[in-house]
């Protein structure tokens, strides 16, 4: 479900939309199992060793972060299915509304934060500061943590004060239609201030994963390149290892490239809510959180050694 508030028209009356409404449910499921498997698998691991890696303590964050999130679109969106008509602004969707805002800014920023973590460690750049960054990196992800919460909070703050400001204007009229006056201040204001500081909001991160993802995918590919001219084809383990990761690191930029679209074609509006193309894009945005989290159990050796222990307990396998 996006963060957009706008006035929502008729009943759901048509089929394929109450189709998609079905596939999104059952992705949401898809992603809340899978994000729930990361964040338990590490977060035990936290607990029990009182010490995580620097990497699995940016997935441990991310797998919560989007965890929740899927509780919280899931809800949302049963609540406009089932109401659509609502005012946007009410008491449950604008506390629905602060918890969309703070959780979606935070799985960007820990997205973003993964993929500087991952472009310093595994790509081979021999410049001095690139250096300098590989040995320091480490120590700094507890603030990159600290960081990415305190930038989505201070967001969520000024996206409620937003909302906020809308909803007092709809008391003001004493629940009555909006009238010229009032459709022009939340016109204006969700035209000059909300869909600004969405911009900002997500645009900043998606810059950072951005260009991260892309001198990453150079490095392997430059690497790939001179492995494949020392060996004697793709069957060697070295060379299958690169094409591996190179795989996951361009299926990971893809989908969040996709999640991030699917939020500002929502935001600008493009979409009106509740239609058929507005679940459309609602179901890009579950399947990219969907796929992410079943990406990592593959590429993450820790993970799929427990998802491994867990098939092989449940079979009886030795």
């Amino acid at each position: 479900m996006n963060g957009d508030h706008m006035v929502l028209g008729s009943l759901v009356t048509d089929k394929k939309a109450i189709i998609l409404v079905i596939i999104l449910f059952l992705l949401c499921l898809v992603a809340i199992a899978g994000n729930g498997f990361v964040t338990a698998v590490l977060g035990m691991e936290w607990v029990l060793r009182r010490t995580l890696l620097p990497c699995d303590k940016l997935l441990v964050s991310l797998g919560a972060s989007r965890f929740c999130l899927q509780w919280v679109e899931l809800g949302k969106t049963i609540y406009l299915f089932l109401y659509p008509t609502a005012f946007p602004y009410n008491p449950v969707l604008q506390f629905l509304a602060i918890q969309w805002d703070f959780l979606n800014a935070a799985t960007l920023w820990f997205s973003s934060c993964l993929s500087v973590f991952y472009c310093v460690k595994i790509a081979t750049f021999t410049h001095p500061v690139f250096l300098w960054l590989k040995r320091k990196l480490s120590g700094w992800v507890p603030w990159m943590l600290f960081g990415s919460v305190g930038l989505s909070s201070f967001s969520t703050i000024l996206f409620f004060i937003g909302n906020q400001r809308i909803h007092q204007n709809y008391l003001r009229n004493r629940l009555q239609p909006w009238k010229v006056t009032g459709n022009s201040i939340k016109s204006s204001c969700e035209k000059f201030y909300l869909f600004p500081l969405k911009m900002v909001t997500w645009t900043v991160p998606t810059a950072v994963f951005f260009i991260c993802m892309i001198l990453l995918i150079t490095s392997l590919g430059r690497h790939m390149k001179k492995a494949l001219l020392t060996t004697s084809g793709f069957q060697e383990p070295c060379l299958q290892a690169h094409i591996k990761a190179l795989l996951a690191l361009i299926s990971f930029a893809i989908l969040f490239i996709s999640y991030f679209l699917s939020l500002v074609f929502s935001a600008a509006g493009i979409f009106l809510p509740l239609d058929f193309k507005f679940w459309m894009w609602q179901s890009v945005i579950y399947l990219c959180a969907a796929v992410h989290p079943i990406i990592l159990l593959f590429s993450n050796p820790r993970l799929r050694a427990v998802l491994e222990r867990c098939h092989s307990s449940r079979y009886g396998a030795p």
